[in-house]
């Protein structure tokens, strides 16, 4: 198993030294790296360190969370920053994701789900919390079919690649989706790149976020 380099970032000393403790206690293929109280300090680390994700709050004393989301994708775009936070603000979570966050959860998450999340952003994958999806689709974004004017992209993506965006906006990694469409992970990999080229994005974050800020309705229907 590949050991997943992590750095914490988050002022709050208690939480910072017990999740550190967890983590090395659960997550035999984690490894905390370092651990700053700020986004300043979370650069500095990053530069020296080279931790695989970032583990990162929002407000911070110094430079915030976003702030320096935005500095580690620029000089260091491998480094996957995953944001772990109490703040629920609609416009932080768009934000986060536009500057390249690898994803966005809150801290009543579990252990486990929390141990998971960084596997699957080692791997590749984007963890939204679910009460954020569910937030931010009810608070700003109008269903699909009551707006005026649609994304040119939105007329372009088949009935089964609505569906896939919308597992993807859920936090489903392909195998996931793979296993609930009855279809091959390959399968879901071609639809992705599809996907993709027709929203005019490289990669997942960039789906999503663009999904998310055009009002896409997550609870398509299943094909």
């Amino acid at each position: 198993m590949n050991q997943i380099k992590v750095l914490l970032v988050d002022d709050q000393t208690l939480f910072v030294e017990s999740l550190r403790t967890v983590l090395k206690a659960r997550a035999e293929d984690v490894e905390v790296v370092g651990v700053a109280a700020d986004g300043r300090e979370a650069i500095e680390l990053v530069a020296r360190e080279g931790p695989d994700i970032v583990l990162m709050d929002i407000r911070m004393a110094n430079m915030n969370g976003v702030e320096s989301t935005r500095i580690i994708k620029e000089k260091y775009p491998l480094t996957r920053v995953l944001m772990l936070t109490t703040v629920d603000e609609d416009e932080y979570i768009v934000e986060a994701l536009r500057l390249g966050a690898a994803g966005y959860l809150l801290k009543d998450i579990s252990a486990s789900e929390l141990i998971a999340a960084l596997r699957a952003v080692f791997e590749g994958g984007v963890m939204i919390s679910p009460k954020m999806v569910a937030k931010l689709v009810e608070n700003h974004f109008n269903p699909i079919q009551t707006r005026k004017f649609s994304p040119p992209w939105l007329s372009e993506l088949s009935g089964r690649e609505r569906q896939i965006l919308s597992l993807m906006i859920q936090g489903l990694e392909n195998k996931d989706i793979a296993k609930q469409l009855y279809l091959g992970e390959q399968t879901i990999r071609n639809y992705a790149s599809l996907i993709y080229s027709k929203m005019g994005v490289s990669d997942r974050i960039q789906a999503i976020r663009i999904a998310l800020e055009a009002g896409f309705d997550k609870d398509q229907p299943v094909i």
